[in-house]
């Protein structure tokens, strides 16, 4: 897409460099949009292989509202194995840091808690929440078949009150839905950027949830819009992005999405969606900054 490909060409060539978090530092602009039309296809990157199923395993595992890491591994989902609630297990850089992080398989009050039973009490990932928190999806999906040109269609994961008990505040913390001419927009908002490694997946996951959401409610799909404030590449990935710019982004089409045997939202599995005709180049190693 040429769009993601602009964000990557404009951070090597304007980013300033930053100290971060986690040691490895980052060249970084202050703010950019991503938009695309889902009429155009997919927006899954063909620069690079992006594996679509570990998109689509962890938005059920948000959708579900699930916060145990277990769930995602016994699908060989290892993206979130090194995070941890830090009330278990204390965020740390040294080895016996991420050794106890490694192990401990609550995240805590992250993305998925947050958007069915926000500010409910989090005790562990073997509580039932049922009835507890706010269920804001449950509240956009209503809204969606009852009032659709509503514009408070918000879902907020960013809780001040409960940031210390998650793995990893939200990067990814809010995202609104509005219907014009009958098209299904999502909108989303992310304070921080991994523009290599993060990014492709955010733009493919709200993509899914926006298709969901589509099936859902019985709206066409229509714009997918990101809001991306600290935007950045990090320095032991700019050798990788320099390499992703240098492919020809026009050489393979977008690929097509479906969902067979859609019932609802809540009952949807990732096996049920398929990515169809997707093309690329080969992947990209990009390490991850913990």
């Amino acid at each position: 897409m040429k769009q993601y490909i602009e964000i990557v060409k404009t951070i090597l060539e304007q980013g300033e460099k930053k100290d971060d978090r986690t040691g490895v530092g980052t060249i970084a602009i202050p703010g950019m949009i991503f938009e695309h039309d889902m009429s155009d296809g997919f927006p899954l990157l063909t620069t690079k292989k992006v594996p679509f199923r570990l998109v689509k395993t962890e938005l059920e595992f948000f959708i579900k509202g699930i916060t145990d890491k277990k769930w995602l591994q016994d699908k060989k989902n290892h993206i979130w194995d090194e995070w941890a609630n830090p009330k278990k297990a204390p965020y740390g850089h040294d080895e016996e840091s991420k050794k106890r992080m490694a192990e401990e398989r609550d995240l805590g009050a992250i993305y998925g808690f947050q958007w069915r039973h926000f500010n409910a009490p989090y005790d562990d990932y073997k509580t039932d929440y049922r009835g507890q928190g706010v269920d804001q999806l449950k509240k956009i999906v209503n809204t969606l078949k009852n009032n659709p040109s509503d514009r408070r269609m918000i879902l907020s994961a960013w809780n001040p009150c409960m940031l210390d008990q998650m793995a990893l505040p939200p990067c990814h913390y809010c995202f609104q839905v509005t219907i014009i001419n009958n098209k299904l927009n999502l909108l989303w908002n992310q304070r921080s950027v991994d523009s290599m490694l993060g990014l492709p997946f955010n733009i493919a996951s709200y993509a899914l949830l926006l298709h969901l959401l589509a099936k859902e409610s019985s709206f066409a799909e229509g714009k997918l819009v990101g809001f991306l404030a600290d935007t950045h590449i990090y320095k032991n990935h700019i050798e990788g992005a320099k390499e992703q710019i240098s492919r020809d982004y026009t050489k393979y089409n977008l690929p097509k999405i479906g969902t067979e045997n859609f019932t609802s939202i809540f009952d949807w599995s990732s096996d049920q969606t398929k990515i169809i005709d997707y093309q690329s180049y080969p992947s990209i190693k990009f390490d991850i900054a913990v």
